[in-house]
């Protein structure tokens, strides 16, 4: 399949799965900090259980730049226990606003005006900070155009045979952008992404929240927008076992040939 082609496919399943759901109101969080904390916490676990881990945090007032920095390494820990490797991922948060600190006088308003490339090299140096969590970072956090690639997408583009699961990272993440970037320009696209009322099934629609709804251009709107679509696709259609695929907006995109996932199935994954 050409590349312009595979583009095209990309376009229409975001136009099918909006159409569909509407806005997701990605990332849920009050502020910078809280995505990043989450970008961090969500590693290797449920969003169910870095809810909890958040809460914890925000219960204590630590939820901030300021409270990591504060908080003793045990305490924060034991409030982030439920997110699991808790003991790695607190110190990679104390980590990070060493590094904030050091580099930016802890300022996440410094940090976020560097240019996307430059930020993105100085995340991808941190460690415990990779593509996934880094793009995270930069587009939840910072309001930067760059698309996170995550297990969901992979699994999307391989069964709709776009590009192989085992795609370079970096591949995958620079088509969305080249397919998504010439619908964000159109000022029809950008106007139905502000006025658009979602219908049927929610996908993993969030109350709207600070971050949510916080000022963006229309390209870093549009890669949040697919990037909450498409795990609404894989937690709830695009299931690595037992796919659901008849009920899912993007079925009728299915390439023939494929009986094995297209079935209905009542059991959960």
């Amino acid at each position: 399949m050409r590349v312009d082609a595979r583009e095209q496919q990309i376009q229409a399943h975001y136009r099918a799965l909006f159409r569909a759901w509407g806005r997701q109101h990605w990332w849920p969080a009050q502020s910078p900090f809280e995505v990043i904390a989450g970008s961090y916490l969500t590693q290797n676990t449920a969003w169910t259980n870095v809810e909890k881990a958040l809460a914890n945090l925000r219960a204590a007032r630590l939820l901030s730049v300021n409270g990591v920095r504060r908080a003793r390494l045990a305490e924060l820990e034991r409030l982030i226990r439920p997110a699991g490797y808790f003991r790695q991922k607190a110190k990679r948060l104390k980590l990070f606003v060493a590094f904030l600190d050091r580099q930016y006088a802890g300022s996440l308003a410094r940090l976020f005006a560097l240019p996307t490339a430059n930020l993105r090299e100085e995340l991808l140096n941190l460690h415990g900070i990779g593509p996934e969590t880094a793009d995270s970072i930069l587009l939840y956090a910072g309001n930067h155009p760059v698309f996170v690639v995550d297990a969901y997408t992979r699994r999307i583009l391989a069964r709709h045979e776009i590009l192989s699961e085992k795609a370079p990272y970096e591949e995958i993440r620079e088509l969305f952008e080249r397919a998504l970037a010439p619908v964000a320009e159109s000022d029809a696209e950008s106007a139905g992404m502000k006025e658009h009322l979602a219908r049927g099934f929610p996908g993993t629609t969030h109350p709207p929240s600070a971050m949510s709804t916080a000022k963006r251009t229309a390209r870093a709107q549009i890669y949040n927008e697919m990037h909450g679509l498409i795990v609404g696709v894989g937690k709830n259609y695009c299931r690595k076992h037992e796919p659901l695929c008849k009920n899912c907006p993007l079925y009728r995109f299915l390439p023939a040939g494929k009986p094995q996932l297209n079935k209905v199935s009542t059991s959960s994954s």
